[in-house]
């Protein structure tokens, strides 16, 4: 059965493992900074290990409220939640590096510690981890959105759910994060199992969570034709062979610079990458 430190230390690999992805079109990686000017791949080393001891802290809510009802653990995790992107915040200069992964792997590690506890739990699988964040975030967008208006919208997730009617990462992690469990682990899992390199088995990854995510984050930096592009692109790249053809590659590297140039950022895709990387991982010793 899987143990604390083996969650902590595959929550910070999933985030090491994201940016160093490369290429990755609009991202920080290892060649570029993407469509940003405030942050490079430092700057995530910086954050991911600011957040080393915080995803271990997750897990072992987890594991302390692994006897009770898995919604009783929700406070307590906002609680760490907010002292994890502090931490966050004080590395980075208060450069937003992983807001979105404080919360959306901080739910996974959280629900991996809280089925460790479970006498009824054989392994602890993707599927398994998923279906415990959907019950621990039941009712999560109907709280957040109830009565929300223009004036009380404080995210850039808040006015992309007014605008667009977008749930964001609240409404992947109430719905047990389909868009991994649907498109993005299996692509995964076929793609490591083949033997392809970590690197452009994540670097694939990303080109078929561009193409079937809608990114509030791409919404929220310019509008809802621009994350239709965004989508597009992907989609053209894929078709021409993506990481597994010279012109697949030549293209992602082109998309890359298209995406800088138009200042278009995929992080919601990035996000759920990582979050791929850590379920895959977690399935082998769980």
């Amino acid at each position: 059965m899987i143990d604390i430190q083996t969650i902590s230390r595959l929550a910070v690999e999933a985030m090491l493992s994201e940016v160093s992805a490369t290429p990755k079109p609009g991202l920080v990686d290892r060649h570029n900074c993407g469509a940003h000017h405030d942050m490079d791949f430092f700057t995530f080393v910086s954050s991911s290990a600011a957040l080393s001891d915080a995803y271990r802290a997750m897990g072992q809510v987890g594991i302390d409220f692994g006897d009770q009802e898995i919604t009783d653990m929700w406070p307590m995790l906002q609680s760490v939640g907010y002292e994890m992107e502090q931490r966050m915040f004080e590395a980075t200069k208060n450069v937003n590096t992983h807001k979105g992964m404080v919360f959306s792997l901080g739910i996974l590690s959280a629900c991996a510690g809280w089925l460790s506890r479970q006498k009824n739990i054989q392994s602890i699988t993707a599927t398994a981890i998923c279906g415990a964040a959907a019950q621990l975030c039941a009712g999560l967008c109907e709280k957040a959105f109830k009565d929300m208006d223009q004036k009380t919208a404080l995210t850039k997730g808040d006015r992309m759910y007014l605008a667009y009617g977008l749930r964001g990462a609240r409404g992947e992690a109430e719905d047990g994060f389909p868009t991994v469990m649907t498109v993005a682990l299996p692509m995964y899992t076929l793609l490591r199992d083949t033997g392809i390199s970590i690197n452009d088995a994540l670097v694939e990854t990303l080109l078929h969570l561009v193409a079937h995510t809608e990114d509030t984050n791409i919404v929220s930096r310019h509008d809802w034709d621009t994350a239709t592009y965004a989508k597009e692109a992907a989609k053209r790249v894929i078709r021409l062979g993506g990481i597994h053809t010279e012109v697949g590659r030549a293209a992602i590297e082109a998309m890359d610079q298209d995406f800088i140039e138009r200042y278009i950022s995929p992080g919601g895709a990035a996000d759920l990458l990582a979050l791929t990387h850590f379920l895959y991982e977690i399935e082998k010793v769980g």
